[in-house]
């Protein structure tokens, strides 16, 4: 079965495609100036594209992680998801603290999503 790839980098391919499921590689904000919730938005901007480009969207998420190296902005990314995510639609999710490769992100979110 084939593997479709999307921006195809030297290190990483911000999408994978696989017999309908899409995965996504970790997605951080290219602004890293903004809080928390700018950064969350900016992220979820990305992904909302990335799916689209897949032939998908939020609300065919299979799967979230949420990598946040400080837990302390919980409830401020929490508040910016929820109004994101596709009411009834909202998917399986873990969110950890984890110490990001790039100290200015302050979110990094990986996405498994199912293909219309």
């Amino acid at each position: 079965m084939t593997i479709q790839r999307l921006h195809v980098g030297l290190t990483l391919s911000e999408v994978a495609i696989h017999r309908g499921t899409i995965y996504l590689a970790g997605q951080v904000a290219d602004d890293t100036t903004q809080d928390i919730a700018g950064q969350t938005r900016e992220v979820l901007g990305h992904i909302d594209r990335l799916l689209q480009e897949a032939g998908s969207d939020r609300s065919r998420i299979l799967m979230c992680q949420i990598y946040l190296p400080d837990l302390a902005d919980f409830a401020a990314m929490n508040t910016v998801w929820n109004d994101w995510v596709t009411p009834g639609q909202t998917p399986p999710r873990a969110t950890v603290q984890a110490t990001l490769a790039n100290p200015a992100w302050r979110i990094e979110v990986v996405v498994t999503a199912a293909q219309k």
